[in-house]
């Protein structure tokens, strides 16, 4: 994998605004955010997707990413917030570097905006989608 922007603020090539730190998972503010508090949460370990990145990297994610949301919202006052992580170009992903947001939400609107264009679902066609699926996993 290529050197990224992520991998260089891990390395400390780049600075950043660290809010949380160990062996394994690196929080930082987001230098372009959506909202106050916005924070991006990476793994050391380079992936490109989620799908890539080792058991072992996304369980330590998993660890760090409820206590670094409990930390934004406490620190910020948010009312809510969005956690997002996109996997590839067309999924709107950037950086090539597996990373979630951390998107505050706020009373006055501020925060992350989107659609939900929602379909419906054919109970055939799931049914089929389910089983290659479960073969899948």
């Amino acid at each position: 994998m290529s050197a990224t922007i992520f991998s260089k603020i891990i390395a400390g090539e780049i600075p950043c605004h660290r809010v949380f730190e160990n062996a394994h998972v690196l929080a930082f503010l987001d230098i372009a955010p959506l909202a106050r508090g916005h924070t991006l949460v990476v793994p050391k370990e380079p992936a490109p997707t989620l799908a890539q990145l080792s058991d072992e990297a996304a369980a330590e994610i998993g660890r760090a990413l409820p206590r670094i949301c409990r930390a934004v919202v406490a620190a910020t006052g948010a009312a809510a917030y969005n956690v997002l992580q996109n996997n590839g170009a067309i999924a709107h992903q950037a950086i090539f570097h597996v990373h979630f947001h951390i998107i505050p939400k706020y009373d006055d609107g501020t925060g992350l905006e989107l659609g939900w264009p929602a379909r419906s679902l054919e109970t055939a066609a799931a049914t089929a989608l389910a089983a290659k699926i479960r073969a899948a996993v």
